[in-house]
């Protein structure tokens, strides 16, 4: 195929998607469910994609709750371990990739036919680096960097979901700028709202056995030690108030950070909650989330905490700080310990509903249809731009036929 014929075809598909804002969709992602983290960001955004009229499809593996106006592909995974499950899934999902009749084709994984990649996970490179001194899983880290490696060099447009994040991904396998965007995830404002304080406050301290005057510092992550939670015991250790409380929500190993409670002499006054579906009656009951993370693209429980009026405390390596200053919380190093405390106390003795309504205002903005509209520029971009860039990399890396000659969909028969 010639550059001439190329750049017709580059030429209608972005007339097409000028045209005709709504389009048939792929998202290729893990099973989602309607509560907290990445899969709750994916239902969010789905049914924002849906709301502003687009064919949405999910391809994926495991059976779905059904959302309205979504189709969904089961992918037949069967069991495995981690590692060999990455490459299945995108084994699994590249034949409905290259099937056609997709205007975009977005992957929330690391696969292998994709138009846009979102990097939820940020850069796996970047992870092993903030986590360099904690090894082991030496074949799933293998694994993934293969994938992230092509992934990355492969896809016409990255989508970042923190400057940080965008960051470390330019950094690590230089993606230039024309393929890489910055898109906040959304968040639900109604669901997340400052008014449940007064609904769930006092029965989730009830349930919890949390006095109602004790200062409730709320840690909200599975993966207890990429997020954190060593340093926010060791913060709570640190604060003069010796009635004040870590309520910890999530999965994880419990055991070390229990002993380092016990250590500490605060296991008394750490509240183990577990994983919860309704996490918003734990932001009513908290007075500020704790989040001293070590790595983290842009954790969801930033967005919800700050729209649920809550202040956020995280750390200078998390893509949520990116929305976090002093009017509605603070950022402090990711180990310390000390800083954090400081930073809880100051809080502590500001006027609350002047930090309740400034949390509100900093998520306010971030909501679902913005998101959606950011990723329908980069849909434009796409149309502009992915078939030159898939003639580059044919020549690069020597793709075969079907990547070179799928990607000019967006036209207007292309549904």
């Amino acid at each position: 195929m010639s550059i001439c014929v190329l750049e017709q075809d580059r030429a209608r598909c972005g007339r097409a998607l000028r045209r005709r804002p709504a389009m048939k969709i792929l998202i290729i992602a893990r099973p989602y469910a309607f509560h907290g983290g990445v899969e709750s960001a994916t239902a969010g955004l789905m049914r924002a994609l849906v709301a502003h009229g687009h064919d949405v499809h999910r391809a994926g593996p495991g059976r779905q709750q059904a959302q309205p106006g979504v189709t969904e592909h089961p992918l037949p995974m069967p069991p495995l371990p981690s590692p060999a499950r990455a490459v299945a899934l995108a084994l699994l999902a590249a034949p409905v990739a290259r099937r056609g009749g997709w205007d975009v084709v977005q992957s929330h994984e690391r696969t292998l036919v994709q138009d846009v990649y979102r990097a939820g996970e940020g850069a796996h490179r970047a992870y092993l680096e903030a986590m360099a001194s904690r090894g082991g899983r030496r074949v799933h880290h293998a694994v993934t960097l293969a994938l992230e490696r092509r992934v990355f060099a492969r896809t016409p447009q990255i989508v970042a979901i923190s400057r940080r994040s965008a960051d470390d991904i330019a950094r690590h396998y230089a993606v230039p700028p024309p393929r890489l965007s910055v898109v906040y995830n959304g968040v639900d404002l109604e669901r997340f709202h400052p008014a449940l304080r007064a609904r769930h406050r006092d029965a989730a301290r009830a349930d919890a056995d949390v006095p109602a005057t004790a200062y409730a510092m709320l840690f909200a992550g599975s993966g207890f030690e990429r997020k954190g939670l060593s340093t926010a015991i060791r913060a709570l250790a640190h604060l003069g108030d010796g009635g004040a409380r870590l309520l910890v929500l999530g999965r994880g190993d419990a055991a070390p950070y229990r002993r380092l409670a016990g250590e500490l002499g605060v296991a008394g006054r750490v509240v183990w909650l577990g994983a919860r579906p309704d996490i918003e009656r734990w932001y009513a009951a908290a007075d500020v989330l704790v989040l001293p993370t070590r790595y983290e693209p842009f954790g969801n429980v930033h967005l919800e905490a700050l729209a649920s009026g809550l202040p956020v405390v995280t750390s200078s390596v998390a893509g949520g700080a990116e929305v976090v200053d002093d009017r509605c919380g603070a950022v402090v190093a990711s180990d310390d310990a000390a800083g954090f405390a400081a930073a809880l106390e100051k809080l502590r003795g500001r006027n609350a509903t002047e930090l309740r309504d400034a949390a509100r205002a900093a998520a306010e903005p971030l909501t679902f249809a913005r998101q959606v509209q950011a990723l329908e520029e980069v849909y434009r971009r796409l149309g502009r731009n992915r078939c030159f860039f898939l003639t580059k990399q044919h020549r690069r890396h020597r793709l075969p036929g079907w990547v070179f000659a799928r990607p000019c969909s967006l036209t207007a028969t292309g549904r």
